[in-house]
Parts: structure tokens; sequence; C-alpha cells
């Protein structure tokens, strides 16, 4: 779509142009900030712009949340019954979900957890569906995978053995490795819905989305940067809503730093990477801190983690201490011994 199509002040279009901001969607990927230093308007004539754009790229009307009916109920459990209370029976189907943290944080051990949730019948948590999970860095972890497979009863305690026994687990885990941006592109635009279609899976899983955007851009290339994942979030989003499909996206951290006054030390906080332009594509942000304590189960020990709700829609920011155990993860009891 063209400025000259857009009711606009014309001061506005031709700050806009002066930008060299030559379509609708441009300003969008760019923060109100930027936007400000580039265009040379004020606040409100920026506010004014966004709107306006954003309607424009509307592709459909708003609707109610009131509106949205059962699909929006449907939860996929994580398997443990402390970690699903605090997120109200696990994660949502529709939108898409960031799971962030340090390396070693527990990720990519709950992201395993999920793909074998999925496969259970909606009665026990699942969606009665495969997984397929996208690796964008490290190799799967087939090995830890197939343990997790074994130790399902410990683990889903809740579920008649007979029923464990009975799914094809690793049958229903499709994995991909994409290298770059572009054959990430080609592997969510088409063999995703491919499997998304045929009801094989209804568990999308990338692992990680910082990996390749943070390796093919550098830091000039912010707005190209922006515009490539914009266009990677709307492919989730296309594939959560047209197929009911949960979506979770592994992420990881950057150190930001502050100063409590003008001599005092500098602090370090972990903040999830790429920025506001991605922040604002998420529906369910979780983070997952390793705590610099250690756990211990019967034989097990383990470091203690710590899932965090940081927004949601229908969540409080709340959290609860868990660890990585055999069976796999799982929230921290009273009968657990802190060391």
């Amino acid at each position: 779509m063209k400025w000259d199509q857009l009711e606009l002040d014309p001061r506005i279009r031709a700050a806009v142009r002066r930008a060299e901001l030559r379509r609708v969607g441009d300003v969008l990927c760019v923060s109100a900030l930027d936007l400000q230093r580039s265009t040379g308007l004020s606040h409100s004539d920026v506010q004014r712009l966004l709107a306006t754009a954003a309607g424009a790229c509307r592709r459909h009307p708003l609707v109610p949340a009131v509106l949205c009916g059962g699909q929006r109920e449907l939860r996929l459990t994580v398997g443990c019954p402390v970690l699903d209370g605090l997120l109200r029976g696990g994660l949502p189907v529709g939108g898409v979900t960031e799971l962030s943290g340090e390396s070693g944080a527990g990720k990519t051990q709950l992201a395993l957890q999920l793909c074998l949730c999925v496969q259970y019948p909606t009665q026990h948590g699942g969606l009665d569906a495969g997984a397929v999970y996208i690796c964008t860095e490290d190799p799967f972890p087939v090995r830890r995978l197939q343990q997790l497979i074994r130790e399902q009863s410990c683990l889903r305690s809740d579920v008649p053995p007979s029923l464990i026994s009975s799914l094809q687990f690793s049958d229903h885990v499709y994995i991909e490795h994409t290298a770059d941006l572009d054959s990430l592109q080609v592997c969510l635009s088409r063999r995703v819905p491919l499997l998304l279609a045929r009801g094989l899976v209804r568990l999308v899983v990338v692992d990680s989305v910082a990996a390749l955007f943070r390796s093919e851009f550098q830091a000039d290339d912010w707005l190209e940067r922006n515009k490539r994942l914009l266009t990677f979030s709307s492919i989730l989003h296309h594939l959560s809503q047209e197929f009911t499909t949960t979506v979770l996206c592994i992420n990881q951290v950057t150190d930001v730093f502050s100063r409590s006054d003008s001599s005092g030390p500098l602090s370090s906080n972990m903040s999830p990477a790429l920025g506001l332009a991605w922040s604002n594509q998420v529906m369910v942000r979780l983070m997952m801190r390793r705590l610099q304590r250690t756990v211990v189960r019967g034989d097990q020990s383990s470091a203690l983690r710590r899932l965090e709700v940081v927004f949601a829609p229908h969540l409080a920011r709340d959290g609860r201490d868990a660890a990585v155990w055999r069976e796999g993860v799982g929230g921290v009891c009273s009968s657990d011994t802190e060391t």
C-alpha cells in the first residue's frame, strides 16, 4: 500500500518520504523513538502515523477475546502439576509462546518434554498429535529424548501405564535442521504446513529463534533484520491460528547493564534477545533461570531452576522453582531438599 492512499497529514507523509520509508509496513518495523529521530516528527505525530499504518496493514478485523470461543481454552500440559498450576493448565493453543533463558537453564529439556506431552489425548492434557522440532544451531538431542520416553511412566503417574505403553512417541517427533533464514522460511512455509494439514503435528518448536538472526545481521542492518523478524513471526502466527497449534520459540538472552546511581557499580540483568520488534510478536513470554543452589530428590540431584511468567494476557507475573530430573523437568515440592 502506498502512502498517498492513507488519510495522513501531507506534512507527515513528506517526513516519512524524507526518511526513505517507502512502504507502509516499514514504519511498523521501527520503534517510535527511532521514527521520531529519523523523521523529525513529534511524539503525537508518530503515534498517529503508527496507528494509521497498523490499521492499513491489518488483514482481519479485531475480535473481542470473549468471542474467540473454545480454541483459547485449549492448553498443552507441560507434564508437571506444579508448572501447570503456574500456567493455568499449560501452554495456550494459538499465538506464539517464547521460552528464554541462559545456556543450561533447561529450555531444551522442557521443549523435549512438550514434544511427548502433546501426543497424549486431550483428557490427559495433550493434543493427540505429534510435534515438529526445528533446530537452528545445535544437533537434536536424540539420546535425551529417548531417556525421557523411557521415563514417561515416572513423569506421568496420572496416566494409565497401558496408555503410555501404547504410544509410539519417537515416531511422532519430526526433526528439521535449518542452517540459515532462507531454509527456515522454506521449512515453515512448505514442509511444516503439510504436517499440520494432515493432522500429524500440533506443536511447532523453533530452537532457537535468535541464533540465525544474530549470525546473519550486523548491528547496522537492524531495519532489514526487523523486516525478516516480522515475516518470520507472521508465518508462525498463521500456522498457530490456521491449524489450532501451539508454537514454542526458544530464545537466547542478553545482559543489560545499568547503574543504580552515577557513582555506583554496574549491575547486570538478563533480557530476551532480538529486542522490541520480536517482543511485540510474542503472546506469552516465559523465562527459565538457573539458580546457584542444588536440590536433591532420592538418588538424584539437580541445579535449582525457576520458571517465570514475564507477560501473558491470561497470567499474572509469577514463578515456580523447578529442577531437571532424569524423567524430565518438574516443580520442586516440599519433600525435595536444597543444598
